[in-house]
């Protein structure tokens, strides 16, 4: 977050300070499956199948415009041969017919060429409108583990950024592979009938451009992904610093966000530049060889062509073969830069939708029954990917209808533990069951209506309050909404909203307080109805005006429920019908609040110094 981004320059991210704080590790492994270009493009092409529909009529199409275009030095052959020169000298007719039949070749290379970009242009959209939708929704239905391991930013980027550059490609890049291959194969084919000896000193001549391009794209490929790479860590750090300029701001953390951003920056500036470089360098390979191409064409042509029988037509319309056939040359180096960019940007969306979903839906699944449900776990144990074990051996039984606090210290393993009862990620070891099913063979759907999870943050959408709380339950009518507010005791405070229930939260819910936003937040699990309610104490955070009125709400939300809450302040585990202590990703206590206080253990300890942090606060 530079202070005065006027005066920013590219040496700003490339001084010795800027490189102080790395903004984020490497990543520049290559998955030895998608290592390859062909590979990743065939695979790609399997992961699109909308590009297929259609794909033979596009080469026809292309085919035809070959013709076309082949047909063009043909005329003029006829025309300086037979209207021109020929035995019967100048023949205003002929030449006129020539001249038509070469207007209309013109026009319909032209409408070819409209329908095979125009198909080609929807066939690229669908099939990138399809790949984002995946890509999305693959990276929802990854567990907590992979969402905790990758920042946030890394995976914006796989759909917004890298599916861009397979955009540009599909949309240009592919049909101009399609139509310069089918365009030099035709060319060459009809080099050869003109004049064989010609046309193998063009081949000639050209070779070695291929052996060049091997090289240059094996280099191309790794500075591309390398790239990709940066743009995503790019990325992270910008979402990262807007996400938290309040923080920056209140901190006076500028210039440190500053460097980390600008170390970012300047990756990203010296891989874009890394990779500039070969495109710098195929840009004039295409001219270098064209231009000695028609040298030596015209050379031998001119001295060779009338021993070999060729007539001034025949060499002159040999020489536009030439420059039809080095036409896809002048465009490679675009062509093959916007190839590099998409293999790269192909194979880091490839390496998400490769990452296994851990929680796969069971299909069609047990549907839970309506009313509170009671949980039971056995031998419970989870770890994020390759770290320690943050729960070990987990025994529990809850029964339906109780209201249930969890305490422990920060990191003891108690929101891990409330994440899957929600199954945002499955066991490492041992099962859960909830109302007497196991958590993995429930239906998604009932799950997502029976199990609700209200987070300590309160997270809102940028809509209004109406369409945040029909988020709970996306067929409930407005009335069900109001009447929601009703029955937690918060129509006084819907009322006193700028537009009541039209009211616009704001991004992530910034125009609500943090007491506001759990109110919404509250009203949304009300009218889903769950039996199983797990609460992230939603009033820890919020001014004690709100905190009266969010106990009252809370009390009225959890009647008739099976209520489990992450008790941050032991005032609210006093109020449970049973508490269990949380240590080191173990149950150490179990029981209710006034046993646990007089037992001298764990809880006992937390509440002594909760209970001193209160007085010392009622004191100051």
């Amino acid at each position: 977050m530079p202070a005065d981004p006027a005066v920013f320059e590219p040496t700003d991210v490339l001084d010795g300070e800027a490189r102080v704080e790395p903004a984020s590790p490497p990543d520049d492994e290559v998955d030895p499956e998608l290592s390859g270009a062909w590979q990743v493009l065939k695979r790609g092409l399997r992961e699109t199948p909308e590009m297929r529909v259609g794909l033979w009529f596009t080469v026809a199409l292309a085919l035809v415009m070959t013709v076309g275009q082949l047909l063009i030095p043909i005329l003029i052959q006829q025309i300086v041969d037979h209207g021109l020169g020929g035995e019967e000298g100048f023949r205003p007719w002929f030449v006129g017919t020539v001249c038509g039949i070469g207007a209309v070749a013109t026009l319909v290379v032209y409408l070819t060429g409209r329908a095979a970009f125009g198909r080609m242009i929807t066939a690229s959209e669908n099939a990138l409108c399809s790949l984002r939708i995946r890509a999305f929704d693959h990276i929802h239905r990854l567990s907590i583990a992979d969402q905790t391991a990758e920042k946030r930013g890394t995976y914006v980027a796989r759909v917004t950024a890298d599916i861009e550059t397979i955009a540009q490609f599909l949309d240009w890049g592919g049909m101009s592979w399609i139509l310069g291959t089918a365009l030099m194969v035709g060319t060459a084919a009809l080099m050869f009938v003109y004049s064989w000896q010609l046309a193998l000193i063009t081949l000639f001549v050209v070779a070695p451009l291929g052996l060049v391009l091997r090289l240059v794209q094996r280099g191309q490929a790794r500075a591309y992904d390398r790239l990709r790479t940066r743009v995503s860590q790019t990325m992270s750090e910008v979402s990262e610093s807007v996400m938290g300029a309040a923080v920056v701001r209140a901190y006076g953390l500028h210039d440190r966000m500053d460097r980390r951003l600008k170390t970012a920056i300047g990756n990203q500036y010296r891989a874009q530049l890394h990779a500039n470089r070969y495109q710098a360098t195929i840009f004039p390979l295409g001219d270098l060889f064209g231009a000695a191409a028609v040298a030596a064409v015209l050379a031998v042509g001119a001295w060779w062509g009338p021993r070999w029988g060729l007539t001034d037509g025949r060499l002159i319309a040999f020489l536009f073969l030439v420059t039809i056939f080095l036409g896809p040359l002048a465009e490679l180096s675009e062509t093959f830069d916007l190839t590099q960019t998409a293999i790269a940007g192909w194979r880091k969306v490839l390496s998400v939708l490769d990452v296994p979903v851990d929680v796969p839906d069971p299909g069609p699944g047990v549907v839970l029954s309506s009313g509170p449900l009671g949980v039971h776990t056995e031998g419970l144990e989870f770890r994020y990917r390759d770290g320690p074990l943050v729960l070990r051996g987990i025994d529990v039984e809850i029964p339906a209808g109780s209201r249930i606090a969890i305490v422990g210290e920060t990191g003891c393993g108690k929101t891990t533990f409330a994440k899957l009862l929600c199954r945002l990620a499955d066991p490492s070891a041992g099962r859960i069951a909830i109302g007497g099913n196991d958590l993995r063979s429930v239906d998604a759907r009932s799950r997502h209506q029976a199990i609700r999870m209200v987070p300590q943050d309160g997270f809102l959408f940028d809509t209004t309050v109406l369409e945040n709380v029909r988020m709970g339950r996306e067929e409930a009518t407005d009335a069900e909404i109001a009447t929601a507010f009703d029955d937690l005791g918060l129509r006084t405070w819907l009322d006193a909203l700028p537009d009541g229930l039209q009211t616009v939260a704001g991004e992530r819910g910034e125009s609500l307080s943090v007491g506001e936003r759990q109110f919404v937040a509250l009203a949304r699990a009300e009218v889903s109805e769950p039996g199983l309610l797990i609460l992230d104490e939603a009033t820890s955070a919020v001014d004690p005006e709100a905190d009266q009125t969010l106990t009252e709400a809370l009390q009225r939300l959890t009647v008739g429920r099976t209520t489990i809450t992450i008790a941050h302040r032991l005032v609210t585990a006093e109020r449970a019908d049973r508490i269990l202590v949380f240590d080191r990703g173990r149950i150490v206590e179990d029981g209710v609040h006034e046993d646990l206080a007089r037992a001298g253990g764990v809880y006992a300890g937390l509440y002594d110094s909760w209970l001193g942090n209160t007085r010392a606060d009622g004191a100051a």
